[in-house]
């Protein structure tokens, strides 16, 4: 006889999930496999990928001119603020052009309208921890210089100076890292809150440390190279490598028991 608890269960799709989403083991390869995908994408949808590369040049330029002509702390934050919680739905509508290429759909512009406006209350919540962080790292490097200041011409000091900020700027860029690496193009794939999102980004981060510092590395490079030719080629790059970390997020998230969106 069958268990009628059993069946109300399976009806409401109540389905025991882990505190964090499972994660795979990565190669040392992954990171250049997923810039080959990425790259495929780009290929594929090149005038929605300019589109979305322009404004992308568009608002960094804006946010570098201001950050620039901006002399006072909480001005600039509150700049930055505003950019942060644009640069999460800007990378959700981009995570929509792989998605739908992978699902054999051509991808188009109202469907990343629709995917932002799916995720605006989780990219919010993810754009304030991001916002919280960087606060604190900006704090933590003013106190540094009160507690540890480095005279002109005190060599030791300086030195000091650089070996503990460049050790507390590395916990900070490490948390910021962790947090964001697969946690926006999850909550873009499936129905999957904002901190679940994070703590299960985190968790995969940790359990593939040396693919991820690896691919955190190239992200770095091909950032700076995008800077270095006058924020144009942040153009190609930041569609190039939103496109590769959806393909990450996909090759190293296995989030099947939860509800895709």
């Amino acid at each position: 006889m069958n268990d009628p608890s059993a069946n109300d269960d399976h009806g409401r799709g109540d389905i025991p999930r882990p505190f964090v989403v499972p994660c795979r083991i990565l190669t040392a390869d992954a990171p250049w496999h997923w810039l080959r995908l990425g790259w495929s994408d780009l290929r594929q949808t090149p005038a929605l990928s300019a589109l979305f590369g322009s404004v992308i040049v568009l608002l960094s330029a804006l946010v570098s001119g201001f950050a620039w002509s901006l002399g006072r702390f909480a001005l600039l934050a509150a700049l930055l603020s505003g950019f942060v919680y644009i640069a999460p739905l800007i990378g959700v509508g981009l995570y929509s052009v792989s998605r739908a290429l992978l699902r054999g759909r051509q991808p188009r512009l109202s469907d990343s309208f629709a995917m932002a406006r799916r995720v605006l209350g989780s990219a919010g919540i993810f754009a304030l921890i991001q916002f919280v962080i960087v606060l604190v790292w900006s704090r933590s490097g003013m106190m540094l210089t009160a507690f540890f200041p480095a005279p002109e011409g005190d060599t030791h000091a300086l030195m000091e100076f650089l070996l503990i900020g460049s050790a507390i700027g590395s916990v900070f860029a490490a948390l910021t890292f962790a947090t964001s690496a697969f946690s926006l193009p999850m909550i873009a794939d499936h129905e999957v809150d904002m901190v679940t999102a994070c703590l299960s980004s985190i968790n995969a981060v940790l359990r593939n440390k040396l693919v991820m510092l690896e691919w955190a590395l190239v992200i770095c490079v091909l950032t700076a190279i995008g800077f270095a030719s006058a924020l144009v080629g942040l153009g190609v790059v930041m569609p190039w490598l939103a496109y590769a970390t959806y393909h990450a997020y996909r090759e190293t998230i296995d989030a099947s028991t939860w509800p895709e969106a």
